[in-house]
């Protein structure tokens, strides 16, 4: 890929620009394609062809594993824990470490021809092509290699994780001589890399694709000086070729068993033998190949994984897999992958005609999201998904807030194993919230199991924000599925138990008016940490508060038996939700009269501005190269923060006080997050800024598949595709829902189609409708594609009925304001008091 591009202050956003070298990486609208072999950049390639289904992921590293950054095959939730350790010690911190760990790896299938081995990195290859196919979920690599004797090989090979099967993988291997017979061998292998040094990821910066640093990046994983895997059952079976590994972690006491069978197709002379220890199993297997007469190896692999459950008991569970799947024959599998694509892409493509490029990169995005969630049950969505082993494997916020909405209206069922997961750790978030001397629940900032992972609160556990995105996501997906059962029988307690929390953490004073405030935590910006009335938690905590109390009065009165068991659970008195809607109403909303903005906190305004416009490249991000202290005492965003609060409630602001946050806070925005460019692009699109919002949007679009982060040999980052969906559907589709939290929610469109797209086509699924929306430039066609309807939306306040069977055409006069240029950058104003705001460069580093 071409050198990637570093992320800068938002005033000199990526330009709209195809950032790919399509003479490695073809356009083609269904798959991502690679025709050329390049070693310097294995890390991003391996995360980009990676194949996984939310439980099981499979990093793209070649078969023959000895060219990787890292050789990942990842489990979702299957961790180590490990004690933090502070310099200074003090009552509350984070005590537990959780770290993904990396399972045996079934892709291994190693080649000899002669003796000599395949190793891609050297090998003399005369053709080359490896796809990641999106209709399929098959990634395949066509290799055509002259050995060091001068002989031609062809060497095909498959991978792929169903999506029904979800503790299974399917991986062929199919060799050819062209030219000349030889002598063979495949050695197929299941490897514990525990012990090995490529156990997690590499500190070789040039080969991942990392500049160089001082600082430890908090993004990548732990590594453990110690074994993590204790061996508990190996085997090798002579006659079958199936294969065997079984494990226990030894802190967290998680086990794992993984099971291969392997099936060889050939008419040539071919021998078999096995082998099996600790931490190696494998079949080897001989042929003396003749010309033109193809060796193909079938290797199927299950894996389990428990809290508990003995490894030999998880190794029955992987064999009972394997027989099944023999019984049902691969042909099945394949066709049961390329159905639940079928019926995925039905629901949630997102096509724009005439810009192939484009559409390339926005169905990888999608896919790379559906990897990361579709059989994730019982587990929440991982930062990296199973991609990489990046931020440790923890499940964050961006979960409900970049990706739940994508589930919520193409994959409710998801949403819905997203939102029991959060219920599961509620336990846990009450223990929390009383550890922190609070009532309710406090959610975890970055968890694997439920406790509290970040060992630096002032940018972790300080970000109380997420109960409310909790709240905020359960409102979304009940609003658009009508799942009420779920909601009376358990979802309810979340409301409860977040509500309680603000109702705590907030206090009363009375100064002009009386007002709700919440002090000492920290919002999105992790740049601005633990202040006082930050304007994201407490607009999002407003909402909560509001939706919480409106929830448990509709339980009361329309299912009295659901409400006393809601009582009875969570020992909920009478007059609480009155005092949720009383602090709702009083909350404290920070505002600015002389700038006309909302300040992002009580204090913001008061700090320097931080000289974006001369801060060198090479000192991004600034959390790698300047300490938290000096960040703090500067007007500098990581990511957006108020403009993330203008779209998620964009019913409580006005345009002109939104256009007038947007103009202030863009300029001083660094993008140094990769959750920042798609909101901003929402956001940019809706206030006028159309060109703007474009680019934004194309700097999100190609996050990993440019690397413009520089770590995505780390994982995909999930949550930057998950919001990929809403710069796409929210922003240029202008599709919303608003009115949740009063209880009057409606679904409104309002699109900003940018220059030059001739269309953009998207569904959502509403109440069981799916709905498909085409903007134009100037009009917009309405269908219900599946379900029984009607459905009721607003069109630019206009109530639009749709029934089943009938499209409806909408003429658009206009596609919004249309602002020419971007933000003025805000350096030198002068507020009311005459103070000036200066751009000032911190001195030292």
């Amino acid at each position: 890929m071409n050198a990637p591009e570093g992320p800068g202050p938002s005033h000199v956003a990526p330009s709209v620009e195809d950032p790919l070298d399509r003479t490695r990486f073809p356009v083609d609208e269904w798959r991502l394609v690679e025709t050329r072999f390049d070693g310097s950049d294995l890390g991003t390639t391996e995360s980009l062809f990676s194949v996984g289904n939310g439980y099981l992921g499979l990093r793209g590293n070649y078969s023959e594993s000895r060219d990787a950054y890292q050789d990942g095959t990842f489990i979702n939730g299957f961790h180590e824990t490990w004690p933090i350790s502070h310099a200074e010690e003090a009552y509350g911190f984070a005590r537990i470490g959780q770290t993904i760990v990396n399972v045996p790896d079934p892709k291994v299938i190693r080649l000899y021809v002669d003796d000599e081995p395949l190793q891609v990195s050297v090998a003399d290859l005369i053709e080359y092509e490896r796809a990641l196919d999106f209709r399929s979920g098959v990634l395949s690599r066509d290799l055509l290699w002259r050995t060091p004797g001068g002989k031609r090989v062809r060497v095909r090979s498959t991978r792929m994780v169903p999506l029904e099967q979800r503790h299974l993988a399917v991986l062929t291997f199919e060799v050819t001589l062209l030219d000349q017979h030889a002598s063979l061998a495949i050695s197929s292998q299941l490897v514990n890399r525990q012990d090995e040094e490529v156990e997690q990821p590499i500190a070789d910066a040039e080969l991942a694709g990392t500049p160089p640093s001082g600082a430890a990046d908090p993004r990548k994983a732990e590594a453990f000086d110690r074994r993590v895997l204790l061996p508990r059952i190996h085997g090798a079976d002579a006659e079958t070729g199936r294969i065997k590994l079984g494990y226990r972690t030894v802190q967290s006491g998680m086990t794992v068993g993984v099971v291969a069978d392997h099936t060889l197709e050939t008419t040539s002379s071919c021998s078999m033998s096995v082998h099996s220890e600790d931490d190696l199993a494998k079949v080897i297997y001989r042929i003396a190949a003749e010309p033109g007469v193809p060796v193909t190896l079938t290797k199927i692999v299950a894996f389990h994984t428990a809290q508990t459950v003995p490894p030999r008991e998880l190794i029955d569970r992987c064999e009972r897999t394997l027989d099944r799947t023999h019984e049902e024959g691969l042909p099945r599998q394949y066709a049961a992958q390329r159905a639940w694509l079928d019926d995925f892409w039905a629901r949630a493509d997102v096509e724009v005609p005439g810009q192939p490029a484009i559409q390339q990169a926005i169905r990888w995005n999608l896919f790379a999201v559906l990897q990361a969630s579709a059989r994730a049950e019982g587990q929440g969505i991982a930062a990296k998904g199973v991609s990489g082993s990046g931020y440790g494997g923890h499940y964050f916020w961006d979960t409900e807030i970049y990706v739940m909405p994508f589930l919520t209206y193409t994959m409710p069922w998801a949403a819905r194993n997203a939102l029991r997961f959060r219920y599961a750790l509620l336990t846990s978030a009450r223990h929390r919230a009383r550890e922190l001397s609070q009532k309710g629940a406090l959610f975890p900032w970055r968890t694997i199991n439920g406790h509290e992972a970040s060992a630096y609160y002032a940018a972790g556990t300080a970000q109380y924000h997420i109960d409310a995105d909790v709240a905020y996501a359960l409102s979304q997906y009940v609003g658009a599925t009508g799942d009420e059962e779920f909601l009376a029988r358990e979802a309810v307690d979340i409301f409860v138990e977040t509500a309680r929390l603000w109702a705590d953490l907030g206090f009363w004073r009375d100064e002009s008016r009386r007002t709700f405030h919440i002090h000492g935590v920290t919002g999105p910006d992790e740049y601005t940490t633990v202040v006082n009335d930050n304007l994201y938690t407490n607009v999002l905590a407003r909402f909560n508060l509001r939706r919480a109390a409106r929830a448990v009065w509709e339980l009361q009165r329309d299912d009295p038996e659901a409400y006393e068991g809601l009582v009875r659970r969570t020992g909920l008195t009478a007059d609480e939700p009155d005092e949720w809607a009383e602090a709702a109403q009083a909350m404290s909303i920070p505002y600015d009269e002389f700038l006309g903005i909302h300040p992002q906190d009580a204090h913001f305004l008061e700090r320097e501005m931080w000289d974006l416009e001369n801060t060198p490249l090479e000192k991004r991000p600034l959390l790698l190269h300047y300490h938290p202290l000096v960040i703090y005492r500067f007007q500098v965003l990581k990511q957006a923060d108020v403009v993330l609060a203008l779209y998620l409630q964009g019913e409580e602001f006005t345009p002109e006080q939104k256009k007038a946050d947007f103009d202030y806070y863009d300029p001083i925005t660094t993008g140094d997050s990769t959750l920042s460019a798609v909101m901003q692009s929402v956001v940019a699109a809706e206030v006028g800024y159309h060109e703007l919002a474009l680019r934004y949007f194309m700097s999100a679009l190609f996050v990993d598949l440019a690397d413009r982060h520089n770590n995505t040999a780390d994982g995909v980052h999930v949550a930057s595709t998950g919001g990929v969906w809403s710069a796409l559907v929210s922003g240029f589709g202008g599709f919303r829902d608003i009115g949740s939290a009063a209880g009057d929610q409606q679904w409104q469109i309002d699109p900003r189609l940018p220059d030059g797209w001739s269309s953009l086509t998207y569904r959502v699924t509403l109440l069981g409708t799916r709905l498909r929306v085409t903007v134009r430039t100037d009009e917009l066609d309405l269908a219900i594609e599946h379900g029984d309807g009607p459905l009721t939306v607003s069109v630019r306040g206009e109530a639009v009925k749709l029934a089943p069977g009938a499209a409806v055409t909408l003429p658009l006069a206009h596609q919004g304001p249309r602002l020419e240029g971007e933000p003025p950058y805000p350096a030198g104003i002068q507020r009311a008091d005459g103070t000036v705001i200066s751009a000032i460069v911190p001195s030292g580093d």
